[in-house]
């Protein structure tokens, strides 16, 4: 994970392998009530499960999946993502952009929203 920020300003670059399959989302069962925003600097890793829903893992062993009103175009076959926000959180009211790599140069796709982060724990 790439991460630069300013003073009241955080982008972040996520690019991670996903391992995840679809329906991985299904083997994990909700924790309490969604919430709008998770903290940047909690966040550790993140794993894209399919074109609509993204596992945030923050500290504190939580895990987070936000799963967006509509498809997000390109976001599991590229695997890749970015975010900039001015706050310290990431919020259901900002946008991500998937990466496309066009011949070694990452480049913005279009914008897809997100949706709020719901605490979810694995079924045992």
């Amino acid at each position: 994970v790439m991460k630069s920020s300013k003073v009241g300003l955080a982008a972040a670059l996520v690019s991670f392998a996903s391992l995840a399959v679809a329906g991985d989302a299904a083997r994990y069962e909700p924790v309490g009530k969604p919430v709008s925003c998770i903290n940047l600097r909690s966040i550790q890793s993140t794993k894209i499960l399919d074109d609509k829903t993204i596992e945030f893992r923050t500290s504190g062993r939580k895990i987070y999946h936000n799963v967006m009103d509509y498809q997000c175009s390109g976001l599991k076959s590229e695997d890749r993502f970015t975010y900039k926000t001015s706050l310290s959180q990431l919020c259901n009211v900002d946008i991500i952009h998937v990466l496309h790599d066009y011949g070694g140069q990452l480049q913005k796709g279009a914008g897809c929203g997100l949706g709020k982060f719901q605490q979810v724990q694995k079924i045992k």
